[in-house]
């Protein structure tokens, strides 16, 4: 949905739980309503602490449209957008990191990404259960990074417009040769903006990073705005509080994959009183361990567990 941001009340409070088996939890809150969003699916800078100690049924996902297509993405595929030459200067490591953190999101290790395989399209407006009905979002059997582009052909600009990161994305779609709607149907463009850049007024705009679509000559395309969130320090988009730098971008961008998966082309897919399925979770992290290393992942709200889960 589209709404005024508003400036959070006050800064988020993490609580590091105990590890089970692989994975360390940080929550503030089983579910939480969506902070204020000046565009579809942002993940709020500094999210407002805890209203719900439990869930509601406000926080049931339905269906926003029957429509067969632009409603999930059943066989996700994410192209890494590196966007200007100043990637050059990678301070903390981001590029890799992204890399490596969707390299291994599939699989029997990754049980965080089966959360979405009960989301589907192809059903009446407002079904809450998909059931055997409609097509399902199916779980990776190999990793979902279809490309890497590092576009230094110029550099990205200072503060990038909406309509420029949309064109960017559009660039990406031609250079990985997704010309037609089919490929794109299924493609997200994760376009990240260099160390030193404001990407959408970035941070002073309140988010840490949003998900959106654009309407191109190869289709209508699904693209991710995603800051270079360490420069905001460590702890900013993440409820850990443990220092690692790196823990923001990956809660942020696992976020805006969540929700671009189960939302494509916003907002007819997923959303509940809370939003999308990453905004009604932002106070709940956890660390989990993939074949290729541990990241920060966010949690997302079930409707089969009816809470916010950070595995299936």
């Amino acid at each position: 949905m589209r709404t005024p941001l508003k400036a959070a009340a006050h800064t988020l409070t993490a609580l590091a739980l105990a590890a089970l088996g692989t994975t360390a939890l940080a929550t503030g809150a089983e579910a939480q309503p969506a902070p204020a969003a000046a565009h579809f699916g942002t993940k709020a800078l500094h999210p407002g602490a805890a209203q719900r100690p439990t869930a509601t049924t406000n926080n049931t996902l339905s269906v926003r449209s029957s429509a067969t297509q632009g409603v999930v993405s059943p066989t996700p595929k994410v192209y890494l957008v590196f966007w200007g030459s100043q990637w050059s200067s990678d301070p903390a490591g981001v590029a890799a990191d992204m890399q490596n953190m969707f390299k291994g999101l599939y699989g029997s290790q990754d049980t965080w990404g089966t959360i979405l395989d009960q989301y589907c399209e192809g059903v009446a407006k407002g079904t809450t259960n998909c059931g055997t009905k409609g097509v399902h979002v199916q779980h990776p059997a190999t990793t979902p990074l279809a490309g890497v582009w590092f576009d230094n052909s110029a550099a990205a600009p200072a503060s990038a417009t909406s309509t420029q990161l949309g064109a960017e994305a559009g660039k990406a779609a031609a250079h990985f040769g997704n010309t037609t709607q089919a490929p794109n149907l299924n493609a997200q463009y994760v376009v990240l903006s260099p160390t030193g850049t404001h990407p959408d007024g970035f941070p002073n705009s309140g988010f840490c990073a949003w998900h959106d679509k654009t309407s191109s000559s190869y289709g209508t395309l699904a693209y991710t705005n995603m800051p270079y969130i360490p420069d905001l320090g460590a702890g900013a988009c993440t409820t850990f509080t443990d220092g690692r730098m790196l823990s923001g971008i990956e809660s942020t961008e696992t976020h805006e994959y969540a929700e671009t998966v189960t939302d494509f082309w916003p907002s007819i897919g997923w959303n509940g009183g809370g939003g999308e399925i990453g905004d009604e979770c932002q106070n709940l992290d956890a660390y989990v361990t993939l074949s290729t290393g541990t990241f920060d992942l966010q949690g997302l709200w079930s409707n089969s567990a009816n809470k916010c889960v950070t595995h299936g």
